[in-house]
C-alpha cells in the first residue's frame, strides 16, 4: 500500500509540475503591475480557454497532492 501510494505521489508531482510550467504568466514584472491594474480597470480579462483548464487542473492535482502526502504517512 505503501509503494502504490508513494507511486501515485511521484506521478501527481510531476504532472502538478508540467501544469504548473504550462500555464502563462500573469504579469511582466514592475510593466506588468502598471498595466495590470489598467486591464481591470478597462475590463480585460486573460484568463479564458486553455488558462482557465490549466488553473482547474492545477487545483485538482495540489488537492490531491496534499491529500496522498498525508495518506502516506497514516500509513
Amino acid at each position: 500500500m505503501h509503494t502504490l501510494l508513494m507511486v501515485l505521489l511521484i506521478i501527481v508531482a510531476l504532472s502538478l509540475v508540467v501544469v504548473v510550467l504550462l500555464q502563462s504568466g500573469k504579469s511582466a514584472g514592475l510593466s506588468g503591475a502598471i498595466s495590470g491594474g489598467a486591464e481591470q480597470l478597462f475590463g480585460k480579462q486573460k484568463a479564458r480557454g486553455m488558462d482557465l483548464v490549466l488553473h482547474r487542473v492545477t487545483i485538482v492535482l495540489s488537492v490531491l497532492f496534499f491529500v496522498l502526502a498525508l495518506a502516506i504517512t497514516k500509513f
